[in-house]
């Protein structure tokens, strides 16, 4: 088992930037590969980001200003956030030991509890 804790997330206005960290407790960290969702009131969990210490993915809607970064040291995977806009509020989750596709939530065994995120205009 692997338990997964995110912090960083707040109110924060567009332009702003945050940086979101999940740690990690359990089995080894650095085995797992680990990704980064969100999901905004009423909508799905979508895929923002992921990072399999040899490929990193992200989203459409947030290339060129989030970075996915981990240290295995800290057992810690970060989700740094430049350049935020409204459309990035949600509550985002870290997530490890995808089976499948980086993608889909359902690929992932170990889900965190979120951090909510709020960016105003």
């Amino acid at each position: 088992q692997v338990q997964l804790v995110e912090s960083g997330g707040g109110l924060v206005q567009a332009g702003d930037s945050l940086r979101l960290s999940c740690v990690a407790s359990g089995r080894p960290f650095s085995r797992y590969a680990v990704g980064w969702f969100r999901q905004a009131p009423g909508k799905e969990r979508d895929f923002v980001a992921a990072e399999s210490g040899r490929t990193t993915v992200y989203a459409d809607s947030v290339q060129d200003r989030f970075t996915i970064s981990r240290d295995n040291s800290k057992n810690t995977v970060y989700l740094q956030m430049n350049s935020l806009k409204p459309e990035d509020t949600a509550v985002y989750y870290c997530a490890a030991n995808p089976s499948g596709s980086y993608h889909y939530p359902e690929s992932y065994n170990y889900w965190g509890q979120g951090t909510q995120v709020t960016v105003s205009s």
